[in-house]
């Protein structure tokens, strides 16, 4: 059915995901969510998550087509960050934090443009692959290590955050932003499934449809409290795209500090 094939990419459209901690001011139950969240989201991505989305996230023919149009629009969502960062010129020797780097789709190009890179993915399946890939096309510039977004630190000129969001409930979305804004000199660069009334509709229609993909659960957010957030935190957008196939969706923002 088509409804439940497009919410495929709106469950598990990220390659890999962080769900930061609660903090012991919050309820047992939100503590019990997010712990739930983040298990759910490394045990995946350690297993058959991985195996999936390895396949998906290469030039494997062994795909089926929803799989292969996820490829496609995430692809695309990588180009238009690329064309970003050509146009402007200046990535070369500049630092760059991948945060939830998947098996290295941004980062390993990154850091052929010249960037120094330090990737990190929740889950160390995700991670190896990602080094594996880029020791075989002898990229040394780039660091790939086993991280939840939360245990990031340190300061870079741009973080980057792609297709992560999705794990990230409401409520933790502002936190995870801001977080990711701490690290960054410069820009952060994100992308999330938009929640709109057509995207709530197909998330409404998929759970009518369970089935195996939908190990993990997804959250889609508003585009103006993702704004908000930036701009609590002192960033201002200054690019926007969005990607829509027929099964992959993502709002891509590119924000600098004001």
């Amino acid at each position: 059915m088509k409804y439940s094939a497009a919410l495929l990419s709106i469950l598990v459209v990220g390659s890999s995901a962080f769900v930061p901690a609660t903090k012991s001011t919050h309820s047992a139950v939100s503590l019990a969510s997010s712990v739930d969240d983040k298990t759910e989201v490394r045990e995946y991505f350690n297993t058959e998550g991985f195996n999936r989305w390895n396949k998906i996230y290469s030039e494997s023919d062994d795909v089926n087509s929803v799989q292969l149009d996820i490829r496609t629009g995430h692809d695309q969502t990588i180009q238009k960050i690329l064309n970003w960062i050509q146009a402007d010129g200046d990535i070369a020797g500049k630092s760059v934090c991948d945060c939830g780097c998947g098996v290295g789709s941004l980062a390993i190009p990154l850091a052929q443009m010249g960037a120094e890179l330090s990737a990190s993915d929740i889950s160390d399946s995700m991670a190896n692959e990602a080094a594996r890939r880029a020791k075989e096309l002898g990229i040394e510039n780039a660091k790939f290590y086993t991280s939840d977004l939360e245990s990031v630190s340190g300061k870079y000129d741009t973080v980057t955050c792609v297709d992560v969001a999705i794990h990230y409930p409401t409520e933790k979305m502002s936190e995870m932003i801001g977080h990711l804004c701490s690290l960054a000199n410069e820009r952060v660069i994100i992308s999330f499934a938009p929640k709109t009334w057509y995207y709530v509709f197909l998330k409404k229609v998929g759970e009518l449809f369970p089935g195996p993909s939908k190990t993990t659960r997804a959250y889609l957010h508003e585009e103006e409290a993702v704004r908000a957030a930036l701009k609590k935190a002192g960033f201002e957008v200054a690019r926007e795209e969005m990607t829509a196939t027929n099964f992959y969706f993502s709002r891509l923002l590119e924000a600098k500090r004001a």
